[in-house]
């Protein structure tokens, strides 16, 4: 049975640790990879080098989102494309661990996990937006 009094903070919870998860990610391509260094590993594993600049974007924007509260829902299901393309084109022929050589699908599939699960709880206490909102606010 769903406790109403805290699934709101639970949900808030993951709303904020997913986002930070996507700002951090993104500060790793923005600030140590650098952008076009970005994009060069993209196109060394096939992808366009302008989808690591697009991909970068969605991890900002969205994590801030998250973060914020804004269209909670929709955010985390824009998100899982993201995860997806890193599972098809770097993760998944290297195995289920991530701590396998080059990473493993482990990681990037809980993540998708973890961004549907936010979409069906909603946004949960102290989101900015209503929209995608899990109805209770604290």
């Amino acid at each position: 049975m769903i406790d109403q009094r805290t699934a709101p903070y639970a949900a808030t919870l993951l709303r904020l640790t997913l986002g930070a998860a996507f700002l951090a990610h993104a500060g790793l391509k923005i600030f140590v990879f650098t952008p076009a260094g970005t994009a060069h590993f993209f196109e060394s594993v096939g992808v366009p080098g302008f989808v690591a600049y697009l991909t970068m974007l969605a991890e900002v924007v969205g994590g801030l989102a998250l973060i914020a509260g804004l269209y909670t829902r929709i955010v985390a299901l824009a998100l899982t494309p993201v995860l997806i393309g890193a599972i098809v084109t770097v993760h998944g022929h290297n195995g289920f661990f991530f701590n396998n050589p080059n990473g493993g699908w482990e990681y990037p599939a809980f993540w998708i996990v973890a961004l549907v699960v936010q979409a069906l709880l909603g946004s949960g206490a102290y989101a900015a937006g209503s929209s995608g909102n899990s109805g209770t606010r604290a």
